[in-house]
């Protein structure tokens, strides 16, 4: 029997862990979840296992290789942002992979921003808002003023994409992607390095930038594989979009963030919009891309389980509930969009747990609203919806009931920034003619 070419993606998110095997017209012919539990770093504070990442990593891929009905020569990655991984000259690391949720001490954040031009200022010339450790680039900053004994031993510092990578390459590079979410790192005005990463000689840490496009050859038991640099997952999962529309839309990719990407949006990130998190991304082709992130997906799953808890239901219950016109009219008495608005309410206030769900959905997309509308142009007619929120009937004719003047999709591609990274390197694996309907839509309408 003959083997079908495939091409392998490690798509790494903080929650889900998955696998993905594509095969020459991007059909996935394979597909492994997981998840795997949090460790501690040295301050107490859960963080990534790394170790467990690794290992799962490297016995997957001897999995794949052996497959009887799939030939895997190429594989890519993409992983969520903010995340390094600091490695010795033996490429093991020598931090734990820190939370981007951890607190960043406030009078080193001071510090920073007084030496370097103030908040306002800098956040603009980074399109990078005031996030501590969400500003990956810090992360360095701090090691170097609060642990200089481990700054010292950092040989390379990479972000997760490139981490993982190298574990199959030995090799260690940086992508331009995964600098330009909101690391604090990139100068957008200047288009290279922000000067304060060559006055704290952050850049010796730093590996050599590589084109998102580059493969690496590397031998692995016997097998002569070509590896990809990987991406950050944002900017791998509008690819697919980039690749097939040409007409201005808005990407609203959801999961444990929901981020809504403006790739037609060439406006200065302006003070307003940092102070309610807009940034801008850099897509694979190193243009920015103005965006806003909501950190619904979390939210979403902590009121889901509180409401499961308090009508002693099952959280599975939740993942199939249809929309009901009569239940929205309910909840739309309420209008109270803000993102903490739930997590307020008293649930004895609701006669069941669905009306108690339904007030959750209309709470969330009320504040997805606010956060898409800061990032929306006049140009933009069409907002795609990707990720878990895109399978949610609720969210979807929720969502197309405040944009009547749009046309709001569900993609059906919900692994996008997997495939972003499989296509991103589509020449070098595949001899097919990319495909034209690599997103197939759904209409929403109200």
């Amino acid at each position: 029997m003959s083997k079908q070419k495939a091409i392998a993606v490690f798509d790494i998110g903080k929650t889900n862990k998955k696998l993905l095997l594509f095969n020459e017209d991007y059909d996935v012919v394979f597909e492994r979840s997981l998840q795997f539990d949090e460790i501690k770093d040295e301050d107490e504070f859960p963080c990534e296992n790394v170790a467990a990442l690794t290992a799962w990593i490297k016995s997957s891929v001897g999995e794949v290789l052996t497959l009887e009905d799939v030939e895997i020569n190429t594989i890519n990655f993409s992983a969520y942002g903010a995340s390094f991984v600091h490695v010795d000259e033996k490429e093991n690391p020598v931090t734990p992979l820190y939370n981007y949720l951890k607190p960043f001490p406030e009078e080193l954040q001071k510090k920073f921003y007084a030496d370097y031009g103030g908040e306002i200022n800098f956040s603009k010339t980074t399109a990078s808002p005031v996030l501590g450790n969400l500003n990956s680039g810090l992360q360095l900053y701090r090691l170097k003023y609060e642990r200089p004994d481990l700054f010292n031993k950092i040989h390379c510092s990479l972000h997760l994409p490139q981490y993982i990578s190298s574990i199959l390459t030995k090799k260690n590079y940086s992508d331009i992607t995964s600098i330009g979410c909101h690391t604090g790192l990139w100068d957008f005005t200047q288009k290279k390095y922000h000067e304060w990463v060559q006055k704290e000689n952050v850049i010796s840490k730093l590996a050599e930038i590589y084109p998102c496009n580059h493969v690496e050859k590397a031998q692995w038991k016997n097998k002569l594989l070509e590896i990809g640099i990987g991406m950050h997952d944002s900017s791998s999962a509008l690819v697919p979009y980039l690749l097939s529309f040409k007409e201005p839309f808005v990407l609203l990719s959801t999961g444990t963030w929901n981020i809504s990407l403006n790739p037609f949006n060439e406006k200065a990130l302006t003070a307003d919009e940092l102070q309610n998190d807009c940034l801008c991304y850099l897509t694979h082709e190193s243009n920015p891309v103005k965006a806003s992130r909501l950190f619904a997906g979390n939210e979403y799953e902590l009121q889901v389980k509180r409401i499961a808890s308090h009508f002693n239901q099952k959280v599975e219950k939740y993942f199939s509930i249809k929309f009901d016109s009569e239940l929205l009219s309910k909840v739309e008495k309420s209008n109270s969009y803000n993102l903490k608005t739930f997590s307020e309410r008293s649930l004895g206030a609701f006669v069941n747990d669905i009306h108690a769900y339904y007030q959750l959905i209309n709470d969330l997309v009320g504040v997805q609203v606010f956060s898409t509308n800061l990032i929306l142009t006049d140009n933009v007619h069409s907002i795609f919806v990707d990720g878990g929120f895109s399978k949610n009937s609720i969210f979807m004719n929720m969502l197309a009931m405040r944009y009547r003047n749009k046309k709001i999709y569900a993609a059906t591609i919900a692994q996008a920034s997997s495939l972003g990274a499989a296509l991103v390197i589509h020449e070098k694996w595949n001899e097919k003619e990319m495909k034209k309907d690599l997103v197939t839509l759904e209409l929403y309408n109200f």
